[in-house]
């Protein structure tokens, strides 16, 4: 059989187009699927307590965060075999299904059915954490900071709407019979099925498939051809090992989330200390709103900082912020107001620990690798996260606030330590 030397080749790609297409969609899909996860998160603890008991509450809210963490393993696997869309897909589906048993566990008080619902609730917050990573598949590097940091930062528009949609949800579902704080979940469910249909149908082409057959159409010189991975963290891991700037990435991620969900989690129990039971709740609702203002509002900013000024002196940028809060925090007392300002300046250093490391973490592997790579970053993070939620309420019990912010900020030593290495942070996009 004779091969045709003189067929064309396969027209290229309107990269350019694609790109667009696709961030537009992860926006959207972001802000649909950022109100699932909040809207849930926003009574989850509530719901819990009346279900399983007030001891239980925190654990069934850490259930979510430990299932966000191990749902990213199967789910870069998926993406490193099918493509970022089945991933996506799946996870939004898993969290979806969450959504259910949670509202049947309501329903029928069966407390081993309410934290299996709210592990598996978890999954709409891992698409919510890999749809960042789909925004740089085919972004141009000097644009990639700021691609990721719009997908990061069309959550905010969820997190500030889903609460009015929590009420309105818990409304609506009373007059259909089923229990007080049901309903949330049962919108959440909805939210994830409608994000994981949208993405079903219209994330076409594949951004990490297509960058993967313009890598292998257009090997860079002296790269080795690209080859799909298996996703499972010890290669992942493998993977990182060899790679400072990779490291680095990961480190910035998982220490700037640690820190972070260490203070935050403890500040209203330490506003509690001095304020009323009437009074406390519009207080910790002011400090957490500008706290969330701090993580999300100014990501673009962040991300513009990243591509221009560089992934590591961001990072760096990041730890002085979270150094800066855990020194006011720590040293604010009985002042909500500069209590306030610690808390603002910890959401902007863990956007930019999150947005400079997601950014240098994707562009130190090679293609074929990414899928696994985020999967394990976003793994630590979430254990890191759930770790520190864990461990602050014994801290904070045993030495007091003070103390709690004095041992966050030294966890953040060693990330210091590694930015302040040599780590070939050049963009590394098909080497091996």
């Amino acid at each position: 059989m004779s091969t045709d030397l003189t067929a064309p080749a396969p027209p290229r790609p309107d990269v350019a187009g694609i790109q667009r297409r696709t961030v537009r969609l992860l926006f959207l899909t972001q802000i649909i699927g950022g109100i699932g996860v909040t809207i849930g998160i926003s009574v989850g603890a509530l719901l819990a307590a009346r279900v399983a008991g007030t001891a239980l509450a925190g654990l069934a809210q850490s259930a979510g965060v430990v299932g966000a963490a191990l749902l990213a393993i199967p789910v870069t696997r998926l993406m490193t075999a099918r493509g970022r869309r089945p991933g996506l897909v799946l996870a939004y589906a898993v969290g979806a299904v969450g959504g259910v048993l949670v509202v049947v566990a309501t329903v029928t008080r069966l407390v081993p059915l309410l934290f299996v619902g709210m592990l598996l609730f978890g999954g709409g917050t891992a698409a919510n954490l890999q749809a960042r990573y789909t925004a740089v598949d085919l972004a141009e590097p000097q644009r990639r900071g700021r691609q990721l940091s719009l997908v990061v930062w069309a959550t905010t528009i969820g997190a500030v709407a889903a609460p009015n949609f929590a009420a309105l949800a818990d409304d609506t579902t009373r007059g259909w019979g089923l229990p007080a704080l049901a309903g949330p979940f049962a919108f959440s469910a909805v939210a994830f099925t409608l994000t994981a249909v949208v993405l079903l149908v219209l994330l076409r082409p594949d951004p990490l498939l297509t960058a993967r057959r313009l890598a292998a159409a257009e090997p860079a010189p002296g790269a080795a051809p690209a080859v799909t991975r298996r996703g499972g963290m010890v290669a992942a891991w493998r993977t990182v090992r060899g790679r400072p700037a990779a490291r680095l990435g990961i480190a910035a991620v998982a220490v700037g989330h640690l820190v972070m969900v260490a203070v935050m989690s403890m500040t209203p129990v330490h506003l509690g200390e001095w304020h009323s039971d009437e009074d406390v709740l519009p207080v910790v609702g002011l400090v957490l709103s500008l706290h969330i203002a701090g993580m999300y509002a100014l990501s673009p900013v962040v991300g513009w900082l990243t591509d221009r000024a560089g992934r590591r002196p961001v990072i760096l940028g990041g730890v002085a912020l979270l150094l800066a809060a855990c020194a006011v925090s720590g040293t604010a007392g009985h002042h909500t107001a500069l209590l306030s300002v610690g808390l603002t300046l910890l959401g902007l250093g863990w956007s930019g620990t999150m947005v400079a490391g997601s950014t240098l973490l994707s562009e130190s592997v090679p293609t074929a690798d990414r899928p696994g790579v985020q999967g394990l970053s976003d793994l630590l993070m979430g254990l890191a996260g759930a770790g520190a939620a864990a461990a602050s309420g014994f801290v904070m019990r045993a030495v007091g606030y003070p103390t709690l912010t004095l041992l966050a900020a030294i966890a953040v030593v060693p990330l210091v330590a590694l930015a302040l290495r040599r780590t070939g942070t050049r963009p590394l996009d098909e080497e091996d």
